[in-house]
């Protein structure tokens, strides 16, 4: 599956993958007001072996398929510093 990736330009680490480019119509409003204007990052071809950073690929793909985009929030900094501890 053919995927936009836009970062956010008022939240950090946060990312709204889309189904379609430019296509912002299934974006419930409220979400676009706490993004604010979404800045095209990549385009990326998503297949389900394909391994993400930060997310999981089914997950991705199971919101796009579904509701036509997918939102990739920074992580907790708790979890970071477990990380960064292991």
């Amino acid at each position: 599956m053919q995927c936009a990736i836009y970062k956010s330009r008022r939240k950090a680490d946060t990312y709204l993958y889309v189904a379609v480019r430019d296509d912002f119509s299934r974006i419930p409003e409220a979400l676009l007001k706490l993004i604010g204007e979404p800045e095209h990052v990549m385009d990326l071809e998503l297949l389900p072996e394909r391994k993400l950073a930060l997310e999981d690929t089914a997950e991705v793909l199971r919101n796009l398929a579904e509701r036509g985009w997918h939102l990739q929030m920074p992580r907790s900094e708790a979890w970071q510093e477990s990380s960064v501890r292991h």
